[in-house]
């Protein structure tokens, strides 16, 4: 039992919040009195959060250095024009319009990583500065306007969904049932891998029975979305890429020596310095990084518009940083997950879209996500003072 109580303190975080996503969905599942959970909604719940999970993942990569971006919103609608301006007006086709978008992405990202790491500039100030520098030329390369259409291929990243939808098993789509079964399977292969290694170097584990425990629950909740998703039009393409996402971005900030320096960096600068960590170059690389993803979320957003607007990616900033200290990340750096940041970005997700089938105002919206984001900030502090206490 004292194992037990153990571990759950020191991850009190990350299933806090899990158990927060879980509680919000029920209960907004009982009061639009279960449209929620239908299948439509659950895709479009996907579909309408994509961009916000896949900022959230790069914002988290800068909140572990205990700093923010908040350009990333005014790089989504620069990338956005920039593709739109290459497609729709040069008729470029859509692979390599993709890649010069993302590379576009880069060396803006590049851009504020200079001036952050190497001139010091203050992060908040750099960013700022971006957000106003790209706001103001996406005007300017839209001329006020939007742009549009853009072809079917290239608005399927965003809204397309797997081939093989008339495959079907009943009222199943086949793909979808056949991708939970082997998503199942990858994540007990995982788990009983991952609790080999640490009986293994004598690390601290959860009780048996606790660990299957764990493992029925994640394994009924992957098939219950694949169910889910297989009784309406299948897999979202989108969804394919955010799971590849995931997976990459836990590889390289648990696995890597390049994810411990970020961990090192946010943690102590200082000491991380004096141990050889290459502070600057961290530093530089994942506000790179953050350019690279807000470029692809730009790409998603007019994908998903088919077109390209002045005003797009409004407020996205703050969506990826309120994902990130929700999901448990800490906001003086060196704490959170790739993980938590996504079911923070969930939980913004659910809340945005239960509200708005209840027909709660945009207002009242914006006010509870802002309390939302204050109680996540608050909790952190708590548990932090209990940690340091004990």
């Amino acid at each position: 039992m004292n194992s037990i109580k153990t571990y759950f303190r020191n991850n009190i975080r990350q299933y806090g919040m899990v158990i927060a996503l879980f509680l919000i969905m029920l209960l907004f599942q009982i009061l639009t009195r279960g449209i929620l959970f239908k299948p439509a909604n659950i895709t479009n719940l996907i579909l309408q959060n994509s961009y916000v999970l896949i900022l959230a993942i790069g914002m988290l990569l800068c909140v572990l250095t205990g700093n923010i971006d908040l350009s990333v919103g005014s790089v989504v609608a620069f990338v956005g024009a920039i593709a739109a301006v290459i497609m729709v007006d040069m008729n470029m086709p859509v692979a390599p319009a993709i890649l010069i978008s993302l590379l576009v992405g880069v060396l803006v990202g590049a851009f504020h990583g200079l001036f952050i790491a190497y001139f010091r500039v203050p992060p908040f100030i750099v960013t700022l500065a971006g957000m106003l520098t790209f706001r103001g030329l996406t005007m300017v390369i839209l001329k006020g306007q939007t742009k549009a259409p853009f072809e079917k291929s290239f608005q399927a990243i965003a809204a397309g969904y797997l081939p093989g939808r008339d495959w079907t098993i009943g009222p199943f789509n086949a793909i979808a049932l056949i991708l939970g079964i082997l998503f199942s399977a990858l994540f007990i292969i995982s788990i009983l891998r991952g609790r080999r290694n640490k009986v293994k170097y004598g690390f601290e584990i959860l009780p048996f029975g606790f660990e299957v425990i764990r493992i029925f629950i994640v394994v009924v909740a992957i098939n219950w979305l694949t169910l889910s998703l297989a009784l309406y039009n299948g897999i979202p393409i989108i969804m394919v890429l955010l799971i590849g996402l995931v997976l990459l971005y836990t590889f390289i900030t648990q696995k890597t020596i390049f994810g411990r320096h970020i961990y090192a960096l946010g943690g102590n600068e200082k000491a991380a310095k004096l141990s050889g960590v290459k502070t600057k170059r961290v530093m530089f690389l994942v506000y790179t990084n953050m350019g690279l993803l807000s470029a692809l979320a730009g790409m998603v957003v007019a994908g998903r518009l088919n077109a390209a607007t002045p005003k797009a990616g409004n407020m996205f900033e703050l969506d990826a940083i309120a994902s990130c200290f929700i999901g448990g990340a800490s906001a003086s750096g060196g704490v959170g997950t790739v993980v938590g940041a996504i079911v923070g970005a969930l939980v913004m997700g659910v809340l945005n879209n239960g509200m708005s089938i209840m027909g709660v105002s945009v207002d009242w919206q914006q006010a509870i996500k802002g309390l939302v984001l204050l109680g996540a900030v608050c909790f952190d502090v708590y548990t932090k003072s209990k940690s340091q206490a004990a």
